[in-house]
């Protein structure tokens, strides 16, 4: 069993830090048209460069490194209970050594496992089929996405779109609501899965499973395969754009699968993955407990270069917006000079802070002082050795979780900018406005460029919060993010989000009879 759990050890550091080939051509296809100079082709840009480095430097892609999820076939006779003890122990060993984050955390006390077991964790999916080898695949998705998975039960009155029946017309309007829904908070571009049918558990799990095919097969089913086609050539016609900043490349992959239901019951189930699709398979021997193939493409090798030539649009990085460089703390003055579509390249300390954090933060005082700093929504990937702390993955989290609490936060310590991933609402853009404030998109999953940006972590309070949750004071410098809600009252969020509404009624006719 220990060759058997040296293979899963290996499968779980390829998955988190090396794209495969065939996510990598569809990121490319995206950049291809895309323009460059565009906010969203800044992004594509971005994630590119991070895709190279965390292949380069073997570390996560990505800092949420997700819910470790297996689907396993055995032969039959196979002991799964020996293999299951070996894969835990093959994920204890990866979360050691830093190519997965701690993410396991129980729901009631909010403890951090530390070495992602736990209830539940990771998933393991046995499954027993009549070939002699051991078929494993492994799929790592964030909370980011996770948490932009949607479950329609039909019939539905869905916004923008009107009725949505029992049929393949129905289904094609939840689907293009899906995306709509996710807007850029999901880390777009992505790929969704897509479950027609069984109860509400099945149907999550067979649109997770759509997620391990391959982004250039076909769908047996012609009807399915039209309607992939079909959202696949208009859900880009929404202009959400990657990291919803607006844009031509919204969804890089749509698979849809079907199974029986209730006749009481018609779900459509989708599972929304962002543009670090991580996912990879082996194939192991039984008697050797070694690999004997790798089930998807590597992506060693496969460029993601590509991107149109600039042209004229409304979404430009050059022309009116500016690239500002700022030392913290940062001045009122400072703050309200900056505009949507402003580049930040921020230098100075800055303080990590997610969900834990703020609830914290609402009814006590913050361990350092917080006048004019900035605060980072990210739960980084650290290591500890004899020198210290070090940083080996920190991309920014979904910021829409702390908008209970954000404002309040920025009134009371007189923070001066927050950074995150996919906005945030009314009662935080309010905040920004009155008390002089800037909202920083950082890129979602681009977790090596930002790590290269730290150059040294000063302290860190509150672990008991566990790795993800603690703050965090790091020394950064050429840290770079756009300005999406200024001071001044503007969100391109909120614009994007209002845009994407009215085109979503050009699909409110019926297509599929």
């Amino acid at each position: 069993m220990q060759h058997f759990e040296d293979s899963i050890y290996n499968l779980i550091v390829e998955t988190s830090t090396n794209l495969p080939g065939d996510v990598r051509r569809a990121v490319a296809k995206g950049r291809a048209l895309e323009d460059m100079a565009t906010r969203s082709g800044l992004a594509l840009t971005t994630i590119a460069q991070n895709i190279g480095m965390a292949e380069l430097q073997v570390s996560p892609i990505c800092q949420d490194t997700g819910m470790p999820t297996f689907i396993i076939h055995t032969p039959v006779g196979a002991n799964q209970i020996e293999m299951k003890k070996a894969i835990h122990s093959a994920i204890s060993r990866a979360t050691k050594n830093g190519k997965l984050r701690p993410n396991s955390v129980d729901s009631l006390t909010g403890e951090n496992s530390g070495d992602n077991l736990g209830a539940g964790t990771p998933v393991i999916h046995f499954e027993q089929w009549e070939e002699e080898g051991i078929d494993v695949r492994l799929i790592l998705k964030g909370g980011g996405c996770e948490n932009k998975n949607i479950q329609y039960s039909l019939p539905a009155e869905l916004e923008g779109l009107g009725k949505a029946g029992r049929d393949l017309d129905g289904i094609r309007k939840c689907i293009l609501h899906s995306v709509y829904q996710a807007q850029g908070q999901g880390c777009s571009a992505g790929f969704i899965g897509v479950g027609i049918g069984g109860d509400r558990t099945t149907g999550y799990e067979l649109a997770k499973k759509q997620l391990f095919r391959k982004v250039d097969d076909v769908n047996p089913v012609d009807d399915l395969q039209k309607l992939e086609d079909y959202v696949m050539e208009n859900a880009n016609k929404l202009g959400i754009g990657t990291m919803g900043f607006g844009g031509e490349v919204t969804l890089l992959g749509c698979k849809i699968g079907v199974m029986n239901r209730l006749p009481a019951s018609f779900f459509v189930s989708v599972a929304y993955n962002c543009w670090a699709y991580r996912r990879q398979g082996v194939l192991i021997d039984p008697s050797t407990g070694t690999i004997q193939d790798w089930l998807y493409e590597s992506g060693t090798g496969i460029s993601v270069e590509g991107g149109a030539e600039p042209a004229a649009g409304d979404n430009k990085v050059t022309g009116e917006s500016r690239e500002v460089r700022l030392t913290t703390p940062i001045s009122e003055d400072d703050i309200r000079s900056l505009r949507v579509g402003d580049v930040v390249i921020l230098s100075g300390e800055m303080h990590t802070g997610r969900d834990a954090l703020h609830k914290y933060l609402i009814d006590h005082e913050s361990p350092v002082d917080l006048n004019g700093a900035v605060i980072y929504h990210c739960g980084p990937v650290m290591l500890k050795d004899e020198e210290g702390w070090h940083v080996k993955a920190a991309g920014p989290t979904t910021s829409i979780r702390e908008e209970p609490y954000q404002g309040d936060i920025i009134k009371k310590f007189g923070i001066r900018a927050v950074i995150g991933k996919g906005g945030m609402g009314p009662k935080t853009l309010q905040a920004l406005q009155e008390h002089g404030g800037v909202y920083l998109n950082a890129i979602g999953g681009a977790a090596q460029y930002y790590a290269e940006c730290i150059k040294k972590v000063n302290a860190v309070d509150f672990m008991e919060f566990g790795i993800p949750e603690a703050m965090w004071h790091l020394e950064v410098d050429g840290f770079a993010a756009i300005v999406t809600m200024d001071a001044h009252g503007n969100s391109l969020h909120a614009d994007v989000e209002k845009d994407s509404a009215a085109k979503l009624t050009q699909f409110r006719e019926p297509v599929f009879k």
